[in-house]
This record gives structure tokens, C-alpha cells and sequence, in this order.
């Protein structure tokens, strides 16, 4: 009777700080009636349109990766990524996680946009090209590179929401001034413990209470939506009240983490501009005991997609922080969230470093396929998914990509 009554409390909590959204409500009634019969876990195939296009096509465009370099030369390994395995993505770093001294991928906006140019160039689908520009501590353009920045979200948070919404749009037409077209922000994490060692600390959140949260966050991301940024909501299902960083360990958020932290996300789903939601490295073990919600069923497919609606792409949190690789090797990480339902497998390629890491991931998700582990009709949802977000968002123009 203990949990009936915990479950009683929070939806009477629910539905006063929703207010009269009912959608949400029966959501979150259902996911806990899901916890009660245990089926949070349960597998259901996906039902998708046929596609001529190759398995190994259909993969490719569900890696996003990082790479070493502030230049495209002919004989760089991720010009062949990108040529021979058709990545869908990259993602830019400011820093080398391994070598400090060195310079990664950003020197300066003109830099940026030559090298974008060229990784273009090279693909015959378009690129998804990401970066971390979230304001305050995690910015990944600095005044050096040309870009004057904006305050973090926990500032912007103490500051009418127009000042957010200018805050966007300043980030979104630097970014597509030099060829990016995707940004890893905003968060929508509730400031639940303002000492969280990956958000509360590093001012990412921009309030405590979720409702100032989804209209912040949405603020910010409709700003960049006005230069065709794609906004990249993070990190569901809620980091802010894990105790640890995802960096470091697999932080354990089971008696700290509530159902409101699932608000923020539900509120923007299917509201313009366009978006990706990313999923966090967490685990609750009310929700899933065996896995981590970047690698859960329960989290991505019964609760993002069928109890919230969300219907578009997601993407994990980088597969190379020690919140996965302490448990896993990369390539059944990759198999896993796949299998759980994600669309696109994030891999820095920073924290750690192989040039061959794609052809790893290829070969595994491949092998995964054909030993039954998945199954073709899975890949090909996401890369569905991928392509109609490529279009949606202007990334791809039907008819004019190069043969």
C-alpha cells in the first residue's frame, strides 16, 4: 500500500503544478501503472516505411562523431567516416581532452566555417554539424574565437525570459554564420540540488522550477530556431538531481530524481523549432535495474516515445563517458541504446580516442543486424527519423544532393 499511496501523492503534486494539462498527467499515471506490472521492459517492432537504401548507409547516418583537427586534409580519417561510411554527423570541440596543449577542432570562426565547408563537400547527405554552446561555462566559442558569448542559464534564469530568447538568437546566428547547424542546447535539467556536480555548480540550469524551465529553454531554443539552429533539448529523463557527473561514473539518481524533472521535456515536444532530444547517462532503478537510461527500453521507447508522444530523433549523451565505458565496451553500448531507441549513437571521440571508431560501431551494429540482436526494420526507423529531421530543419534539399 506504501507505493500506491507514494504514487497517489505524486500525481495529486502533478496535477497541481500542471495545472489542466492532462496529457501529461495520464502519462505519468501510466508510466507509474507501467512500474507496477513490470512492464517498463517490454519490446514492441516498430513499423516503418521501406527504404532502397543500404544497411550500411542506414547506420552510417546514425553515428555522430568528433575528430582531431582544426583542417580537412585528403588523407584525415574523418573524411573517409564520412566518404565510406556516410556518417550523419560530427560534433566540435574547442579543447583535446588528451592533449591540452593541442587545439581540437576551433581556432576561429573563419577556420570553423572553412572546415565545415570541406566536411560538406565530402558528403553526399548533408551533415548534422554539433557543438556544446549552452552560455556561461560550457561554451565551446569563446571571445577568442570571435564570438562574445552569453551568461549562463542559471543567470539568464534570474533575468526577464526576452533577454533568453536574445540570448538564442545572438548564439544561433553566430553558429550558422559559420555552418553549424546544430547546437546541444538548451538544458532543461531542474536545478532540484544546486550542488549537482554536472549542472547545479556549472549555473546550466535555469531554475528549480519546471515550469521556468521548459519556458526558458523553450525561449532560448525558438531564439536560434530564427537562424535554423536545430536545439537540442538535454539531458532526459532529468540530471539535476544527480549527485555525480556522467563524466566520471554512472551517477545513481533513484532516490534523488521525480517525476516533475520529466516536465520540462514533455512541454516542448512537437513545439517549433526544430529539435533533437538527447539522453542522459543515468540510472533509476525504479524505472530500469539492469540499464542506464541512455541504454533503457523503459526510458527511451515506453516513456519518451509512447508515454510523452515524442516522435522525433534522439540521441545519446557522448557513449565515452565513464558513466558507460566503466560497464561497457563501445560497440555494445552502441548495440544496446540502439535496441532501447535511440537514433543516433554520439561518440566524441575525446574523452578517448581511436581513428577507427567508426568502422568499430559499423561493424558491430552490422553484425548486430545479421545476428538478430536487432533488426533491419529498427535501424531503419532511425534513419528515417534522421532524414526527415535532415529535411524538416533545411540541413538536406531534396533533389540536390550530390551523386
Amino acid at each position: 500500500m506504501e507505493l500506491w499511496a507514494e504514487i497517489y501523492e505524486l500525481n495529486v503534486r502533478l496535477y497541481q503544478e500542471l495545472k489542466a494539462d492532462m496529457r501529461k498527467i495520464i502519462g505519468c499515471v501510466v508510466l507509474f501503472f507501467m512500474l507496477l506490472t513490470g512492464t517498463a521492459g517490454a519490446q514492441q517492432t516498430a513499423t516503418v516505411q521501406e527504404e532502397s537504401v543500404s544497411l550500411e548507409i542506414m547506420i552510417g547516418q546514425m553515428l555522430m562523431v568528433g575528430f582531431r583537427g582544426e583542417g580537412a586534409t585528403t588523407s584525415h580519417a574523418i573524411l573517409r567516416d564520412i566518404t565510406k561510411y556516410r556518417i550523419g554527423g560530427v560534433i566540435l570541440f574547442e579543447k583535446d581532452a588528451l592533449r591540452p596543449q593541442a587545439v581540437r577542432n576551433i581556432v576561429s570562426g573563419d577556420q570553423v566555417r572553412e572546415l565545415i565547408n570541406a566536411l560538406q563537400e565530402c558528403s553526399d547527405i548533408p551533415l548534422f554539424v554539433a557543438v556544446d554552446q549552452e552560455g556561461g561555462f560550457v561554451s565551446r566559442f569563446k571571445p577568442a574565437h570571435g564570438f562574445s558569448g552569453t551568461k549562463s542559464p542559471q543567470r539568464l534564469g534570474g533575468m526577464p525570459v526576452n533577454k533568453t530568447y536574445e540570448a538564442g538568437e545572438l548564439t544561433g546566428k553566430f553558429l550558422a554564420s559559420v555552418g553549424i547547424n546544430m547546437n546541444f542546447a538548451p538544458v532543461l535539467d531542474v536545478n532540484v540540488d544546486p550542488e549537482s556536480p554536472a549542472i547545479g555548480r556549472l549555473e546550466r540550469s535555469f531554475s528549480d522550477d519546471p515550469e521556468k524551465v521548459s519556458a526558458y529553454g523553450h525561449a532560448f531554443a525558438q531564439g536560434m530556431g530564427r537562424y535554423g539552429i536545430i536545439a537540442g533539448y538535454k539531458h532526459f529523463p532529468g540530471h539535476g538531481s544527480a549527485k555525480g557527473d556522467s563524466h566520471k561514473g554512472l551517477p545513481d539518481v533513484t532516490d534523488t530524481w521525480s517525476v516533475t524533472e520529466l516536465l520540462p521535456f514533455a512541454d516542448v515536444i512537437g513545439k517549433e523549432p526544430a529539435h533533437i532530444m538527447m539522453i542522459g547517462h543515468l540510472y533509476n532503478r525504479k524505472i530500469d535495474s539492469e540499464n542506464p537510461s541512455s541504454l533503457s527500453y523503459g526510458f527511451i521507447t515506453n516513456i519518451l516515445r509512447e508515454q510523452l508522444l515524442y516522435k522525433g530523433v534522439v540521441v545519446t549523451d557522448d557513449l565515452q563517458m565513464e558513466a558507460i565505458t566503466n560497464e561497457y565496451t563501445l560497440e555494445e553500448a552502441a548495440v544496446k541504446a540502439v535496441a532501447a531507441g535511440a537514433d543516433i549513437l554520439l561518440v566524441g571521440n575525446n574523452l578517448a580516442y581511436s581513428p577507427d571508431v567508426v568502422q568499430d560501431i559499423v561493424n558491430s551494429l552490422v553484425w548486430a543486424v545479421q545476428t538478430e540482436r536487432l533488426s533491419e526494420e529498427r535501424i531503419k526507423q532511425s534513419y528515417e527519423r534522421i532524414i526527415e529531421l535532415k529535411k524538416q530543419s533545411g540541413v538536406f534539399v531534396e533533389g540536390v544532393q550530390k551523386q
